[in-house]
């Protein structure tokens, strides 16, 4: 009896040793089932609060101001900035009702033919086009699809430059477009791609197609350093118009878009670019703070042979997700390990380090653990923080790059700290960016951005922008969901810069192919520089030629002015003698004698002498007269010369 009791008590023993959760399942799985189900329900219920308050108060309108509760359009008419930013998030969580309320309203709503006037192009694309675009590969609604392809008709005027590279912006119902008057941001001209071509194999229009890539062409044309492009370009001449290289705002999805190209079309040369780039960040832009050695991505605003900037943006803080995302091919590394392929190896430790760096610039603020806008990260030995905060960057818009990191960090590792680390970001969001009651209309609760996390409480922003609904609170759904959808796979499918879900594409066999090559743009450049040293040695030649002719001419000018001072000395001395040997009865003329002295004082304001117009010089008299009569014609009145005066200044003369 004894000895069965105690193999009974092994048995249940052992069972419970190979079949009862871990420690860190313990912590995952609460007294009803796994706690991610309910923290993803959290973060569902945080959207429809938003959701509904918006709905209640600024329905249709692409503006909302959460605290006050009220909205307003950027036109005459909606563009659906929230709501297609929206739809499938809507879709994603399960929201039937509030989607089709919307789909209703996109139906009967939406209009971009009377959206008369300018538009982003690149905000208006990632978000609009591919919000429309993710809604009907997730739906398979065809009303998505014809919304979508109306707009990317009105969009394709932008493209119209001479080297392609799109125009900032574009009237949508006129097609009149409006180039940036410092030039096209290179991460906004390059964050086009995923959508067009998408929109290309979705109705076998080539000109979607060939319009972006063309405009990719152009990029490389240019011929970034190292792969690191500065942040404007001009798209007139195709050339680069400044040196300043940066990850953050005007340059981040640029690095996005080639390594993303290439996993939604497999077209090598995209590989090849973003290949380029990883070493040139790796080389250029990458440091370690103090004391911690926290990996952050700086800026070298003189280019790269210019000083390092520790500045950092939250912005950036979508690369530990995207180098993840190269080193795995959107496999997770349980289902497929990387080996000993030491470049995916790379990019998964530097995806991993910029990871927990961004975490920190959320942990590590106080009072409300939420990321500022942008942190200046300390290198000194002498500093005791890793990271400063300046007063102007002390605001947090709600932004997603770090949920949307942990998001791609937590599904391709299975590193469940990621999971934790969304969920206290999520927590920060909940309680700090939570309107107080009293300040609206009513007291229903909804989020707003905030202007300063570094006070209890925060001061608040009054701004509900449309990422917060269309990323930030579906990267963190997704955290914390476990359910397969073969859609959202990341081996099936690719999220554009603005979190829309597209699926990859198989362009074998199809009328699409890379329609350029990177050793046709080296030959090209290669071409040019060569005309170019060409131009410069005729100009050299040029030059000798003129100089030698100048010479000639300033000794003939030298005799000529030798030759006129003695008649001119001559022809003074005979005036002279006339004036003491002739009697003359008429008065000098004060008046012609106050215009000379002005006619000779502009002269040499403007460092200008009176030439003699004949080989033989006439009388001094005569040649003073006739310059006062051309130069008195000339001289404009005292207002208008001071307004001559304030044109140089201001470089418009």
């Amino acid at each position: 009896m004894r000895l069965r009791a105690i193999f009974a008590l092994t048995v249940i023993f052992v069972v419970y040793y190979f079949l009862a959760p871990s420690a860190s399942q313990r912590r995952t799985r609460g007294a009803f089932g796994n706690v991610w189900d309910k923290r993803k329900l959290e973060v569902k219920e945080v959207f429809l609060e938003s959701w509904r308050d918006y709905s209640r108060h600024a329905w249709g309108n692409d503006i909302y101001h959460p605290v006050t509760q009220t909205g307003s359009n950027m036109g005459t008419t909606p563009l659906g900035w929230i709501i297609v930013d929206s739809l499938d998030t809507l879709h994603i969580m399960g929201c039937e009702e509030e989607f089709n309320t919307a789909k209703s309203w996109v139906q009967y709503e939406l209009d971009y033919a009377k959206y008369d006037r300018p538009v982003n192009t690149f905000e208006t694309t990632i978000r609009m086009l591919g919000g429309l675009l993710s809604a009907y590969y997730l739906s398979e609604d065809e009303l998505f699809l014809e919304k979508a392809v109306g707009l990317g008709e009105r969009l394709l005027p932008a493209f119209n430059s001479p080297t392609g590279i799109p125009y900032s912006s574009v009237n949508l119902k006129t097609g009149k477009v409006v180039p940036a008057s410092d030039g096209a941001s290179t991460a906004e001209m390059s964050t086009l791609q995923l959508e067009f071509k998408y929109l290309a194999l979705l109705t076998g229009e080539n000109l979607y197609w060939e319009k972006v890539e063309k405009a990719m062409k152009a990029v490389d044309a240019a011929r970034p350093e190292a792969g690191l492009a500065p942040i404007y370009i001009d798209p007139i001449k195709g050339k680069f118009k400044s040196s300043n290289i940066r990850l953050g705002s005007r340059g981040d999805s640029y690095y996005e878009y080639l390594l993303k190209q290439y996993l939604q079309t497999g077209e090598d040369i995209y590989l090849d670019m973003y290949k380029e780039s990883f070493e040139g960040i790796n080389k250029y832009l990458i440091s370690k703070s103090h004391p911690s050695g926290l990996t952050f991505i700086g800026e070298r605003p003189e280019g790269i042979s210019g000083p390092m900037s520790n500045k950092m943006d939250h912005l950036v803080c979508f690369f530990g997700g995207l180098f993840a995302l190269g080193a795995t091919d959107g496999i997770p590394i349980t289902k497929k390990p990387l080996s000993e392929d030491k470049f995916r190896l790379r990019q998964l430790k530097l995806g991993k380090e910029l990871t927990e760096t961004c975490y920190h610039m959320y942990h590590d603020v106080e009072p409300t653990g939420l990321s500022p806008e942008i942190v200046v990260f300390n290198t000194e030995t002498t500093g005791i923080k890793d990271f400063t905060i300046k007063q102007a960057d002390r605001h947090n818009l709600q932004r997603p790059e770090t949920v949307e990191t942990l998001y791609y960090l937590y599904k391709l590792t299975g590193d469940v700290k990621y999971r934790e680390w969304g969920y206290e970001i999520f927590q920060s969001f909940a309680k700090w960016t939570k309107v107080p009651v009293g300040k609206g209309k009513d007291d229903n609760p909804r989020y707003t951005s905030l202007n300063d996390v570094t006070v209890d409480p925060p001061t608040l922003r009054d701004n509900m922008e449309s990422f917060w609904l269309a990323e930030t609170l579906k990267y963190l759904y997704l955290l914390f969901d476990d359910t397969e959808n073969a859609k959202l796979n990341l081996g099936n499918a690719i999220f554009n810069t603005e979190a829309h879900p597209f699926p990859k594409l198989n362009i074998k066999g199809s009328n699409f192919h890379t329609g350029w090559s990177r050793e046709e743009n080296r030959i090209l450049l290669t071409k040019e520089k060569e005309k170019q040293s060409e131009s410069e040695k005729k100009g050299k030649s040029l030059n000798v030629q003129e100089s030698a002719k100048d010479t000639k001419h300033e000794k003939e000018d030298k005799e000529s002015t030798i030759k006129t001072g003695k008649v001119a000395e001559d022809s003074s001395k005979l005036d002279s003698a006339k004036d003491t040997s002739m009697d003359t009865n008429e008065p000098v003329d004060d008046r012609n004698v106050e215009i000379n002295k002005k006619v000779a004082e502009e002269l040499k304001q403007k460092h200008q002498l009176p030439q003699a117009k004949h080989d033989v010089a006439q009388p001094l008299d005569e040649q003073v007269r006739e310059v006062n009569q051309e130069v008195a014609a000339e001289i404009p009145d005292d207002a208008e010369v001071g307004q001559l005066d304030r044109k140089r200044n201001n470089g418009l003369n």
